[in-house]
């Protein structure tokens, strides 16, 4: 009996990322167009659903590498590995089970703690942003930067850092949304603190430094990922132009509070 070894996945990890993201996208659409799900269950079947898909997806086409899930347990396995796949099914399960069009699927690659690979899909908006993108030509900047922020628990020091650079806020829903309207020339700044996971900004984080876009924590130092606790609790996503005053607005706020 020959033995035929499994066929070897040919695409590059920009596109499995884009292809699980847009996977992902269209169950997601198809669970919340009318009649697809009861209100009652939509949330929860959107976290599920679009994990298993997910998880089926990367592992068939990277069976050696390791997977972070916001919707799986971690056993802490990952943190020997180079090659992390650190993914949010669902990120704004709030949005989407308001049917809004601010939610978004997350597919990261984290290499060697490097947020290498990133494919951010918006299925309300039939968009998808990746690492593999040409990078956009930005318009001028605008006479007042726009900012963005959550808009149910914008942090205070979100709010001091936008009056001290004198900032527009727009409020907006997740975080892969936010990220991406930076990316798409919607706004210049995003910044957040007050709380985030590895799996809800690597896949934003890999898109935006890929486009052009400064990234870092808010304190300047680099985003690293595939830690041993996910927790990840700061970031800056913004246009080159503005990282030096909003990282200064940011540590004139610090001691202010101390």
């Amino acid at each position: 009996m020959t033995n035929i070894a499994p066929a070897v996945d040919q695409r590059t990890d920009d596109q499995v990322a884009r292809d699980v993201a847009l996977a992902a996208a269209a169950l997601l659409r198809d669970l919340g167009a009318p009649g697809g799900c009861p209100d009652a269950d939509l949330r929860a079947r959107g976290d599920s659903e679009a994990n298993t898909l997910i998880l089926d997806l990367l592992r068939a086409a990277r069976p050696d590498d390791f997977i972070l899930s916001e919707e799986s347990h971690d056993d802490g396995a990952r943190c020997a590995a180079r090659r992390v796949w650190i993914v949010d099914p669902l990120d704004g399960t709030r949005e989407f089970g308001e049917r809004r069009d601010d939610w978004a699927v997350h597919i990261g690659l984290a290499i060697d703690g490097a947020p290498a690979v990133g494919a951010v899909a918006l299925p309300a908006l039939d968009k998808v942003f990746t690492t593999d993108d040409s990078a956009p030509a930005f318009a001028a900047l605008p006479a007042r930067p726009r900012m963005l922020v959550s808009r149910s628990r914008a942090h205070a020091m979100v709010n001091a850092v936008a009056h001290a650079i004198d900032a527009e806020l727009v409020p907006m829903g997740s975080a892969g949304a936010k990220a991406m309207a930076v990316v798409a020339g919607d706004a210049e700044i995003y910044l957040h603190a007050g709380g985030q996971y590895e799996w809800d900004n690597c896949a934003p984080v890999a898109v935006a430094a890929a486009a052009g876009l400064h990234t870092s924590r808010i304190d300047g130092a680099a985003l690293v990922y595939n830690c041993r606790d996910p927790l990840l609790p700061d970031l800056l996503i913004c246009r080159p132009e503005y990282a030096a005053t909003v990282l200064a607005a940011v540590a004139a706020w610090v001691p202010a509070r101390e």
